[in-house]
């Protein structure tokens, strides 16, 4: 199977200094191909084992975003992660989940980095804790909103890092009860990149989760991780 390649668009970039911006990737696949890739935030909170076990259990491959506070406080869910390394892709989230904004204050009512030194500290030191962690450093990086700055996109690159967007939201930052999130995972189209949130098990969202993966495994669908799905280039 040929590789995906990396298809995104920064719309909101063109519009001016001050906007923030998507990364919307999907897969590029053959015809007739029906792939998706699933990637999960695990921002800060526990670990939703509906989720985990499900994605073992049916060996589902992801991509898991993990912030170093995350990681600070979830030892046990970092150890299943390593056992399972042939699943799970580990990539970064962030020091503290902090959006990579320099020109607004505040979005989705996270106090946003505001500098790009800031912007940098965040980056690099979610970096040196999923490297610590997991023996690897990554090569993705999600801030805490999906919305990047222009100048934050631009010091992102520099720092050797591809941002990870998504083009379906399943849960909303795990926002969304139990039907409506599987819903949306069923409702996926051969290409899709799924974003949800793997750190709320207390939510109902995670079961929505959980089902929809179930009913894609049902319906043969087959599963990327990003560092398959975009390999980096070559020559």
């Amino acid at each position: 199977m040929r590789p995906a390649l990396f298809v995104f668009s920064l719309f909101a970039l063109a519009a001016s200094s001050a906007a923030a911006s998507d990364v919307e990737p999907r897969l590029t696949l053959p015809a007739g191909d029906w792939a998706v890739a699933l990637t999960f935030d695990a921002c800060s909170g526990a670990v939703d084992d509906r989720i985990l076990d499900e994605l073992i259990a049916d060996r589902v491959p992801a991509t898991i975003f993990v912030t170093h506070r995350w990681l600070k406080r979830n030892a046990a869910a970092t150890e299943r992660l390593l056992a399972h390394a042939d699943l799970f892709e580990i990539e970064n989230h962030g020091e503290n989940h902090v959006p990579a904004i320099t020109d607004q204050p505040s979005v989705f009512g996270l106090p946003t980095a505001g500098s790009l030194a800031a912007v940098s500290k965040e980056v690099t030191g979610g970096a040196a804790a999923v490297a610590a962690a997991f023996g690897r450093a990554p090569l993705w990086y999600r801030d805490a909103s999906a919305r990047y700055s222009r100048d934050a996109v631009q010091l992102i690159g520099d720092l050797g890092f591809r941002i990870a967007g998504y083009s379906l939201n399943a849960d909303v930052g795990a926002s969304l009860p139990t039907a409506a999130v599987t819903r949306r995972i069923v409702s996926a189209r051969p290409g899709d990149v799924i974003i949800a949130h793997i750190n709320h098990p207390e939510r109902p969202a995670g079961a929505g989760v959980a089902a929809g993966i179930r009913a894609l495994v049902a319906r043969g669908v087959r599963f990327e991780r990003l560092d398959a799905a975009f390999p980096l280039p070559t020559g």
